[in-house]
């Protein structure tokens, strides 16, 4: 017989010591829980420790989970999360103009590749309206300009609440949120932009790694600080490219490695594989 599928996941972080993973183990045996998949580590150079667990237990709840959890989380003084994997985050994309994370998305969305529940789409433009209601989802359009900038977000953030969203993902949305917001959605919000080397920011990046003759493009998957696309990094990946490409043709390079990288961050959240560590990340693939 094969494995029993995974109900639930626990992730959890704490100052490295001695006994955590048998503590885990016997309090998840205790709970008539059986691990499906385990990973951990600990970081040297912080001293912390982490761990997600997805397991089986047919007769556990959430809330039974985290009674009989409680001895185990105190003594190792943890914060940790335990995730049923029957209820599905609810997700939000944040669009402008730019369709080609938004339309690979919306894809993954209708072939069930992404453990989510998309809840709807909001731009600060009309331009893809269209395209998301041909998928049956609500388009909310909230323009935005330099005096109602956080007039635009207090909206934003009601809806957010409103929904009841899980995770926010900023899909080419071509503003930059507040510190305020920045801080209120923390660790919830996924951005996604152009990585080179040099790095080049600003109007037409690609035209100006063409001019310089870059050999590799890229994308950054991040989530979104009060530090201008400085988050802690979820998933990164790059292209080589030479000096016969066009302009043009880096930019097609571009739009597919940062729709890759962008829906593989995005899994590894749903999936709750990504644990923040400081400015960085760890993450159990």
């Amino acid at each position: 017989m094969g494995m029993d599928p995974a109900r639930f996941v626990l992730t959890l972080s704490c100052e490295d010591r001695k006994g955590i993973v048998a503590a885990v183990a016997n309090s998840l045996a205790a709970q008539d829980g059986n691990i499906v998949e385990s990973a951990q580590y600990g970081d040297p150079e912080t001293g912390r420790f982490f761990m997600r667990v997805a397991f089986s237990a047919p007769t556990t709840t959430v809330e039974s989970f985290t009674r009989g959890f409680a001895p185990v989380a105190t003594a190792y003084q943890l914060d940790w999360h335990i995730h049923d994997l029957a209820v599905r985050p609810r997700v939000m994309i944040l669009v402008s103009k730019m369709g080609h994370c938004l339309n690979d998305l919306l894809y993954r969305n209708s072939i069930d590749q992404l453990p989510m529940e998309l809840v709807s789409v909001v731009s600060n433009h009309e331009t893809l309206r269209r395209r998301v209601e041909a998928d049956g989802l609500p388009f909310h359009h909230l323009p935005v300009t330099p005096d109602r900038k956080a007039e635009q977000e207090n909206a934003l953030l009601a809806m957010i609440e409103a929904e009841r969203i899980d995770l926010v993902v900023l899909a080419r949305y071509m503003q930059v949120l507040s510190d305020g917001m920045s801080r209120a959605l923390a660790g919830r919000v996924i951005n996604i932009h152009h990585s080179f080397l040099p790095s080049f920011k600003g109007a037409k990046p690609y035209h100006r790694a063409h001019e310089r003759g870059v050999k590799l493009i890229g994308a950054t998957a991040h989530y979104v600080t009060a530090d201008l696309d400085e988050g802690p990094i979820i998933e990164q990946d790059v292209e080589r490219v030479d000096h016969s490409m066009s302009a043009e043709t880096l930019i097609a390079i571009g739009r597919d490695v940062e729709c890759a990288v962008l829906a593989r961050a995005i899994k590894f959240h749903l999936e709750h594989r990504v644990l923040i560590n400081g400015q960085r990340t760890v993450v159990f693939r």
